[in-house]
């Protein structure tokens, strides 16, 4: 799954775990701001929670080690542009060198064409190049696209 974030989800992210874990306390939610502030677009980019989800164990497992680097391979196009890929986990490596990780958060930085080529309502692509895993979304929903727009300077 790719969620492409923006800062209604991250704010809804940031309250359920103020909920969660009872965090009542300036600092506690401070810490909390800190955490998830990072995964708002900055207006020259985009930014994606991306998650393998596997309900086995012993086929997650499996599916994380034959998909190492895979958060690497990830990659998005606006309109005739070339694919932009996804730089992955800044805050910390969430990989090991054996198998990569569930979670990953991901960046699309864009240049001046492309955030007006999505701004001016040109197709997205999205898409995951690795070996062993191949798939292309092309091109999103229109509401997605707009969603997306709206989150570029």
């Amino acid at each position: 799954t790719l969620a492409f974030e923006d800062r209604r989800t991250i704010q809804y992210q940031i309250q359920e775990m103020l909920r969660i874990e009872r965090i009542f306390e300036a600092s506690g939610i401070e810490e909390e701001l800190s955490a998830y502030n990072p995964l708002i677009p900055d207006g020259s980019n985009l930014k994606a929670t991306f998650m393998l989800e596997y309900t086995d164990v012993e086929e997650r497992r499996e599916a994380l080690q034959s998909l190492h680097g895979i958060e690497d391979r990830v990659w998005l196009r606006a309109g005739a542009g070339e694919r932009i890929w996804a730089v992955a986990d800044e805050d910390m490596e969430r990989a090991t060198e054996e198998k990569t990780s569930a979670v990953h958060f991901l960046r699309f930085e864009l240049d001046d064409a492309s955030r007006a080529a999505i701004k001016s309502g040109a197709p997205v692509a999205v898409g995951i190049d690795h070996d062993h895993y191949r798939y292309e979304v092309d091109p999103l929903e229109e509401r997605l696209r707009v969603a997306l727009a709206a989150d570029l300077d």
